[in-house]
């Protein structure tokens, strides 16, 4: 039960976080998000490290980093893919893509849970689309470029899931610690990389910056603060995956984090007046119900 109400919880939390996060990247840039995330999120974990404690060894700092460089490419597929669109088909697509991956490979490992357990995953895997399904007026339908990134970023957060999983027991937040540090080291080099691209067109008169490069020229005032909360909730999120991975199974847990649209959904409700469409409301009831049925399993 505890594990349930700890996945739930985390799933909620990096809703919340995604929420702010997209709110600050419409002024500042996903990738500067990002970067300024990483860095904010670091700071909680350093100060969850004095906390709670935790041993630092090799192991915990190689599959940390490692899974910060698996971070770093899925948050970049899933921005690419979602500037493409449909988002109301891509979104789930990820979410979907991201639980499965770590559920088949916790099955792979000898995880086993009773028969309706497994229906109870079943069920959360389809509230999963249910709840990140936006209706989109036109709607197109997504290209195969788009529908490739769209499960490769599911893939690099199931990649994720798994070798947080892989850390030692006794390691506390150090993988973390070493996924934002590199998560960081990445997208700030990537910002580093595009301003100078940036630069250069600025001496061109001929050119304009546009697209990804473009939103660089905006500099950093308009959303930092947003990205730094952002950043702090995510690597709180992060915290309570890793606790609901110590306790229970990584396919579990993988698929109760995947419910995090209903987290963004319920504060746009809330704080911008977002309507929360029928079927949304079905893959919440759906999503209530998998973890009433996990818990019990």
């Amino acid at each position: 039960m505890l594990t349930v109400l700890i996945g739930l919880t985390a799933a909620l939390v990096y809703g919340s976080a995604d929420f702010i996060g997209g709110i600050a990247s419409k002024r500042i840039s996903p990738i500067r998000v990002t970067a300024i995330g990483a860095a904010s999120g670091l700071v909680i974990l350093f100060v969850a490290q004095a906390i709670v404690g935790g041993r630092w060894s090799w192991e915990a700092m190689l599959y940390g980093g490692i899974s910060g460089i698996t971070g770093a490419i899925a948050i970049t597929l899933l921005y690419a893919c979602l500037a493409i669109g449909p988002m109301s088909i891509l979104s789930p697509l990820t979410a979907l893509v991201s639980a499965f991956v770590p559920l088949m490979a916790g099955v792979i490992r000898g995880e086993r849970l009773p028969v309706f357990g497994y229906v109870a995953i079943g069920i959360a895997l389809v509230a999963v689309v249910l709840v990140g399904f936006v209706k989109e007026e036109g709607a197109v339908r997504p290209s195969l470029r788009a529908l490739l990134m769209a499960i490769g970023s599911g893939a690099m957060i199931g990649a994720f899931l798994i070798l947080i999983d892989l850390t030692p027991d006794d390691a506390g937040v150090v993988p973390l610690i070493a996924n934002r540090a590199v998560n960081g080291v990445v997208m700030f080099a990537v910002i580093g990389v595009l301003a100078l691209a940036l630069r250069r067109r600025d001496r061109s008169p001929a050119s304009s910056p546009s697209g990804t490069v473009g939103m660089l020229s905006r500099g950093w005032k308009a959303g930092f603060w947003l990205a730094v909360v952002g950043g702090m909730i995510d690597a709180t999120a992060n915290a309570l995956l890793l606790v609901g991975l110590r306790l229970g199974n990584l396919s579990v847990i993988s698929v109760l984090t995947a419910l995090y649209p209903a987290g963004t959904i319920i504060l746009a409700a809330v704080v911008l007046r977002e309507r929360i469409a029928p079927v949304q409301v079905v893959g919440l009831v759906l999503a209530l119900i998998a973890a009433a049925m996990l818990a019990l399993a």
